[in-house]
């Protein structure tokens, strides 16, 4: 319990007049904190924080790794730039030893201030003294990584540079020909032989490196910890995420598997306009960002470059490529789906080389000055047209339809109609592609007049739907004619469910498996409902374990 003692031993409240003291005891928080435990995370809620023993850490993730900025020792303050600024905690502030924090929250620490100018002018003073650290701070040079180099058109650089962005690695990428090569490559440069080549910031060259390889000298989780967990959830995505950080937070053994990086194809998303609690939108990257922190802080296993060979349904073990087998007690499937491939003479020879399924936000700035081509009418195709055309000469949507308006949400036709470098050809089909090493022309033709035009094209992005990738699951697992899995009265009405209670909502045909998120047979398939369906596989899930696991 706190008391005036504890409080007048603070050089910032020595001046304060008894009855202040006296209800700053009777307001705040008396916080006992174990080694490593933390007293507020990055992003968290602005409040005023006093060190009474112990030492605290301030810590903050640049880039994916976490560095130590200073330390608070004993009556000393931090929350001051929050509360200056009104915004959150720009960085975290964790015991480094078993520590006692005083929190003041942010109204209280206002009223104190109006009451006492000498509080408020000592604490505007350092959160001056601190903003100018920020800002120092801001002011260095960021340090890729790591660096690569590597031909435009190799589909293996292609594959890496996807892999690094979409799990947040900061990366410098030349190619074997770039002036800069001998000043930014240290010692002797990588042959053409050798390329794509690595090298992290450690020091450490690779040449041609496996995905798995690369994520484990990166520190990302390749292996898991246990032998046996709660719940697996197989698929990163929004679905996959949110049951992570379900299932951690009410303490189960929870383990992701993700063959390549967190986030699915929401996670491409350049911009996410409708998501409840982003008023101005997210970029999927950055909510598959924030779900990943979220999950690991509270115990979720993330392994990424992991796919799952098969599934024994009946001793629920998951076989892993590689070898591994991990018991899962409870399964939830969130692999999502894939994006529709093209049949269309030359496609397969330039995947990679100029056409890609789905917006490859790594290729955005290597579009700059060019005319590029998106096929689909989607609500993907229409946030992937907006993100290139701020660096594109020209992005032009195809699609077969005669209106943007029967595919596409309205806002997102508004924004595409407000943009100058963006043009929509409708009733319009991509019928060819040509180039030698890579793509550089596409034929179109028009629906109507059965013409067709060849164009130069400086990369083409595909979104014409997506189909579920199920083939890999055993049998016992019921699915319909696309391969969507049947959950819950699905199970029943197509006869597939044969135990004594009913199915739970998202429960497979066999006991114990959920499905959620797009993989899952329903006419919904959004982020939100997505995230929804991940949480509510937690709570089935819990349902199972306590009454029917063996």
């Amino acid at each position: 319990m706190l008391t005036t003692d504890d409080i007048r031993s603070v050089p910032l409240f020595a001046t304060l007049a008894e009855d202040e003291l006296e209800h700053l005891i009777h307001t705040s928080a008396d916080l006992h904190l174990c080694a490593g435990e933390f007293a507020v995370h990055e992003g968290g809620e602005r409040a005023l924080y006093v060190v009474l023993s112990g030492k605290m850490e301030v810590i903050k993730t640049f880039d994916g790794v976490e560095r130590t900025l200073g330390w608070r020792l004993p009556g000393t303050i931090f929350g001051e730039v929050p509360l200056a600024l009104s915004s959150p905690f720009p960085g975290a502030y964790r015991a480094a030893e078993p520590s006692r924090v005083m929190r003041v929250d942010a109204q209280r620490y206002y009223l104190l201030a109006a009451a006492s100018p000498d509080v408020a002018f000592r604490m505007g003073a350092l959160a001056r003294e601190r903003i100018g650290g920020l800002q120092g701070l801001s002011a260095e040079p960021p340090k890729a990584r790591v660096t690569m180099v590597g031909n435009r058109w190799d589909t293996a650089c292609t594959t890496l540079r996807q892999f690094l962005a979409r799990n947040q690695i900061s990366f410098d990428w030349m190619t074997p020909d770039a002036p800069e090569l001998s000043a930014r490559w240290p010692g002797t440069c990588p042959s053409e032989e050798d390329c794509p080549a690595l090298r992290l910031v450690d020091g450490t060259v690779l040449k041609r490196p496996e995905l798995r390889e690369l994520a484990g000298l990166l520190g990302l989780q390749t292996q898991a910890r246990l032998a046996e967990y709660d719940t697996m959830i197989i698929g990163g995505g929004p679905a996959g995420l949110a049951a992570a950080v379900y299932g951690a937070s009410e303490g189960l053994r929870t383990l992701v598997l993700e063959r390549e990086a967190p986030g699915g194809q929401a996670g491409t998303s350049s911009r996410i306009e409708n998501y409840l609690g982003f008023p101005n939108g997210v970029s999927g990257d950055e909510l598959a960002s924030r779900a990943l922190q979220q999950a690991r802080r509270l115990g979720a296993e993330i392994l990424v470059t992991r796919c799952v060979t098969r599934i024994d349904v009946d001793g629920r073990n998951v076989h892993l490529d590689g070898g591994d087998v991990i018991r899962a007690r409870t399964i939830i499937l969130a692999t999502g789906v894939t994006w529709r491939r093209l049949s269309i003479d030359g496609f397969d020879r330039f995947i990679g080389k100029g056409i890609y399924y789905g917006a490859s936000r790594s290729e955005a700035n290597a579009t700059h000055g060019l005319d590029i081509y998106l096929i689909g009418g989607g609500n993907s195709a229409g946030q992937a047209a907006l993100y290139f055309a701020n660096h594109a000469r020209m992005v032009t949507l195809v699609l077969r339809g005669d209106a943007l308006e029967k595919s596409m949400s309205n806002y997102l036709v508004e924004q595409l109609r407000a943009k100058s470098n963006v043009a929509v050809q409708l009733g319009s089909e991509v019928v060819g592609a040509y180039g030698d090493t890579h793509l550089t022309a596409i034929d179109v033709r028009d629906a109507q007049s059965a013409q067709v035009r060849r164009y130069d094209c400086g990369g083409l992005f595909v979104f014409i739907g997506a189909d579920a990738q199920t083939d890999w699951l055993p049998a016992e697992i019921a699915r319909d004619a696309r391969g969507y899995v049947l959950t819950g009265d699905d199970v029943v009405k197509a006869g597939r469910w044969s135990h004594e209670r009913d199915p739970y909502l998202l429960e497979s045909s066999v006991p114990g498996v959920f499905a959620c998120g797009d993989v899952r047979l329903s006419p919904v398939k959004r982020v939100a409902s997505a995230v929804g369906e991940g949480s509510m596989a937690i709570a089935f899930a819990h349902k199972f374990l306590q009454h029917d696991a063996r």
